[in-house]
């Protein structure tokens, strides 16, 4: 069992874990229990009623952020001529093809996010193995296999985030720093919620959101009353 610090047992103390709180109320409390000297990423996780085991039940797929993620993403993107120079002016890190391949099956991952053009797939493809297991393989169902580099890389630099399910059924994702209002926190949270709900599969039977929580980076968890779809009125 892994031992927790002071902080981390301290803060569980001024809260009752077993509370469903509302989702406002919830940032509230996860930004006061915040102790740390750096600033905190904030975490969601949604337990939901799918087979994990059946291909046609987990999801995947990207997410904008309508008050952006707090941090910087780096973007490579695997793209020649004019679509390279495309990538370039939108801000992407790091550019190229044959030098790009080669750094990334040396062992250099110095990225968040990689896209791709379609037609390169068949060289990026031969990165399966080392990238795949990372999460940073590029899919067309993420938007990260596009000819349109420029718009993918504006759209991950500004917010879009990137979701699936795991072996469990969870769905993960940052939704913003410890830094923010609770209320752009709150904007985020109903963003990938909706996202969520669109993405529903229809072979899910029963309670689709089983359980939410949130928490800091390296705080505790803070549940969240998942039949809260929206904002109050």
């Amino acid at each position: 069992m892994v031992q927790q610090g002071k902080k981390y047992v301290d803060a569980t103390k001024r809260y009752d874990k077993q509370h469903l709180h509302q989702p406002i109320e919830a940032f509230d409390l996860v930004r006061s229990l915040s102790k740390r000297s750096f600033d905190e990423t904030v975490e969601v996780v949604f337990k939901l009623g799918v087979d994990p085991r059946k291909a046609e039940q987990m999801l995947r797929g990207t997410i904008s952020l309508p008050s952006g993620t707090g941090k910087t993403v780096r973007v490579a993107v695997f793209a020649t001529g004019e679509k390279a120079r495309e990538a370039e002016e939108a801000g992407a890190d790091h550019v190229g093809l044959d030098e790009l391949v080669n750094r990334v099956q040396g062992g250099w991952f110095d990225f968040d996010i990689a896209i791709a053009t379609p037609d390169l797939m068949g060289q990026v493809g031969r990165l399966g193995r080392v990238l795949g297991p990372r999460g940073l393989m590029p899919n067309p169902k993420t938007g990260t296999v596009t000819d349109d580099v420029a718009k993918a890389v504006r759209e991950f630099k500004g917010g879009r985030v990137e979701y699936r399910t795991d072996r469990y059924g969870n769905v993960h994702t940052g939704i913003g720093k410890v830094s923010f209002d609770s209320d752009d926190l709150l904007t985020n949270y109903f963003a990938v919620m909706d996202e969520l709900m669109r993405a529903k599969p229809a072979a899910s039977k029963g309670k689709y959101v089983k359980g939410v929580v949130v928490s800091s980076t390296m705080g505790p968890g803070v549940k969240v009353d998942p039949t809260v779809a929206g904002r109050p009125v």
